[in-house]
């Protein structure tokens, strides 16, 4: 069955300017140039957008900008989860006024919610939208793990359609595989793990290395799902450094100095996060170099 948004969605960098100021028209820039490289949509202002250091206003000026760019044409998910029930429920009936094609609501940070709370904090979000819903699990960032069956009760809500599934864990991405319905879509949301969870159920990813390697990702993806496995997992082979040098310290980071060496500069990140070292520009440089990249 196909994937209501597409097999890749770009967890699209949010653009500053030399003041650590948004972009905004850049960010327009920034989408158009994903979706001619392979990306069927985009997630605005989640993480890898730096979402924890952008105001409620940046957010809603962010949609509007990037639907603008490409809403004619591509999907626009706006993130819209945080760790505020009351304050995710207003952003998102903000972004559907705009018109975004559907929101991303990441599990709750630092709160630490039990498993009936994150239930709730869900319910209640998709219950004050019309709008397509997609999960992010990503305990890593969170402190906090969406088990299998929390998904699974959630998934009978109508318009929860998808998660991003970033717990690492193929164990559990077979549980979710099992446990919900056969047009529940899960993405991966590590890029190396793209393939494994493709092999188990899933429907794509919502990636980060595809700002640089979007159309090889397109192609790893299509050739695994029309039966030409061996030709997805070498391809999955040679794009397995370029995965792992965008992780190679905090997200966006990397992906930020990969931009700059291909070409496009979306700005430095906001503190506390800093930009690349010179050691860890080499990585990057040498990932992108052999695969061609640059």
């Amino acid at each position: 069955m196909k994937p209501r948004f597409g097999s890749v969605l770009t967890a699209m960098v949010t653009p500053f300017d030399r003041n650590l100021e948004v972009d905004y028209r850049k960010a327009g820039e920034l989408a158009r140039r994903l979706v001619d490289s392979g990306s069927d949509g985009v997630v605005v202002a989640g993480t890898t957008g730096e979402s924890p250091t952008l105001t409620h206003e940046e957010k809603v000026l962010l949609f509007e900008a990037v639907m603008d760019a490409i809403g004619d044409r591509a999907y626009v998910i706006a993130g819209t989860g945080t760790n505020s029930t009351r304050a995710s429920i207003e952003l998102t009936k903000e972004a559907e006024k705009i018109g975004v094609h559907g929101v991303m609501l990441v599990v709750p940070y630092y709160n630490k919610p039990p498993q009936d709370g994150l239930y709730e904090h869900f319910r209640a979000i998709a219950s004050e939208t019309s709008l397509p819903v997609i999960l992010y699990n990503v305990p890593g960032r969170t402190s906090l793990n969406m088990t299998a069956d929390t998904l699974a009760r959630l998934a009978e809500i109508d318009n929860i359609v998808a998660v991003k599934e970033a717990s690492g864990n193929l164990d559990q991405v077979t549980d979710i595989r099992r446990k919900t319905p056969e047009d529940f879509d899960i993405y991966s949301g590590d890029d190396s793990q793209t393939l494994p969870i493709l092999a188990v159920g899933g429907a794509g990813v919502i990636s980060v290395a595809s700002h640089v390697v979007g159309r090889q990702i397109k192609d790893m993806i299509s050739a695994y799902l029309s039966g030409e496995v061996e030709r997805a997992w070498k391809l999955n082979a040679e794009l397995f450094p370029v995965f792992k040098a965008m992780f190679i310290t905090t997200n966006p980071i990397p992906v930020k100095a990969a931009l700059r060496l291909t070409g496009f500069d979306a700005g430095d990140v906001r503190p506390p996060l800093i930009p690349a070292t010179e050691k860890e520009l080499a990585v990057i440089q040498k990932a992108l170099t052999g695969f061609g990249a640059l």
